[in-house]
């Protein structure tokens, strides 16, 4: 029977991120993950992409992976944020921060390259999935399923970071707290005319914000909310049809768009774990929290996740201590637990307030947006929010690697 450290079911963004960071530090760390890592890259003009705050930004660095992403991001030097047929608007600007950029739009393959390429310091079970699991005073007991047969596999820590639809959530009968809001997102991406680098754009309507990320070369990364059902609907349209659909609903600040790529859509809900910890187990990520993607924070406050958990983790066991003990999950629960809610709390927020098509309600959003253009301290406080830098700052969120000396 193998035992670990560490096992991290769930090897993507969240979860390889965090094994990236901990396979520095000396612990035996395991990572479990369904599906195949070790498939070529496949870059290209549909290619999935991610935006990544200015706290994310430093997180990445700290782990030693952003030197390798940083060539293909596309950085958010502005955001402009405006309510289709009102006056409301509002606008951040990086330059009021004193930062480099807001933020980025990374393809999502450069992520994933840098994760496999960090993953190779621990052991990684692939393709393989969690069937059993029972966790005692001492152990996580798990029996994972591989294309060799089931393997039993112990360790200090569990660590659950696979996604939304969590098994090790399932398996230990956690409940959730979870709000379908009727809206599904559509995904593709579209070159624009007259692009506008630097500035991503995020355009409430009657079905909920239209986000434009800036890409390079003039493209751009849209995530548009529409009513559940109007989705098949916009998979089915011609390319023509697209965008003129688009182009209504968005209008001429960037020109014309053209080359629609792939298109995707996936319904948006809230899910909130109600226990993020358990003896020998601790939830990340999307197995913690799903959010609307109304202020792009999904894998934003899945980082931060990784960043606290990565800092206990860490000291415990420079301290020899078992990094499965309760007082070192509820040392994480209390790094985490405020940030989490309070940014469910304002995703959810702005998610219903502007769908909302009781006029009072629309004027006073548009007042609020109007309100925090003309306030910078309160653009301020915004900004810092969105990117990351309000809550607690663990060393990988100052840019700091884990082990003094180690700078991959």
């Amino acid at each position: 029977m193998d035992a670990y450290d560490l096992v991290i079911v769930g090897g993507g963004l969240v979860g390889g991120s965090l094994a990236c960071a901990l396979g520095q530090t000396g612990l035996r760390v395991c990572v479990v993950e369904a599906v195949t890592l070790d498939v070529a890259d496949q870059p290209g003009y549909d290619e999935r992409v991610i935006a990544l705050s200015w706290g994310s930004r430093r997180i990445l660095e700290g782990i030693g992976l952003w030197c390798g992403i940083a060539p293909g991001a596309a950085p958010i030097h502005r955001i402009h944020v405006s309510d289709r047929g009102h006056l409301g608007f509002a606008r951040l600007d990086c330059r009021e921060e004193g930062v480099d950029a807001l933020g980025y739009v990374v393809p999502a393959r450069l992520l994933g390259r840098g994760i496999r390429e960090g993953l190779r310091g621990v052991d990684l079970l692939c393709p393989a999935r969690l069937v059993g699991l029972h966790a005692d005073a001492q152990w996580a007991n798990l029996e994972i399923a591989t294309e060799g047969g089931t393997r039993v596999v112990q360790a200090r820590l569990l660590v659950a970071a696979d996604g939304g639809d969590s098994g090790v959530r399932k398996h230990l009968g956690l409940a959730v707290r979870e709000r379908r809001y009727g809206y599904d997102a559509v995904i593709t991406t579209v070159t624009a005319d007259r692009p506008q680098p630097g500035v991503a754009f995020e355009r409430f309507t009657d079905t909920g914000p239209l986000a434009m990320l800036p890409m390079t070369e003039g493209r751009y990364s849209v995530v548009w909310t529409v009513r559940e059902g109007e989705s098949n609907e916009i998979l089915g349209l011609s390319d023509s049809e697209l965008l003129d659909r688009l182009q209504a609903r968005f209008g001429y600040r960037l020109g014309r768009f053209s080359r629609p790529g792939r298109r995707a859509a996936y319904p948006l809900k809230l899910l909130l774990t109600k226990e993020t910890v358990r003896p020998r187990v601790v939830l990340i990520g999307n197995a913690a929290h799903t959010l609307h993607p109304v202020a792009g924070q999904g894998l934003n406050l899945g980082l931060r996740d990784v960043a606290a958990a990565a800092d206990v983790l860490a000291d415990a066991w420079q301290q020899r201590r078992d990094p499965g003990r309760s007082e070192i999950l509820d040392g994480y629960r209390r790094l985490r637990g405020r940030d989490q809610a309070g940014m469910a709390a304002i995703t959810d927020t702005l998610a219903r307030l502007f769908v909302n098509p009781w006029p009072p309600v629309r004027a006073a959003c548009n007042l609020g947006m109007l309100g925090l253009d003309l306030a910078p301290g309160l653009r301020h406080v915004v900004a810092r929010r969105l990117m990351g830098l309000d809550a607690s700052q663990p060393r990988l969120a100052r840019g700091l690697p884990l082990v003094a000396g180690h700078d991959r």
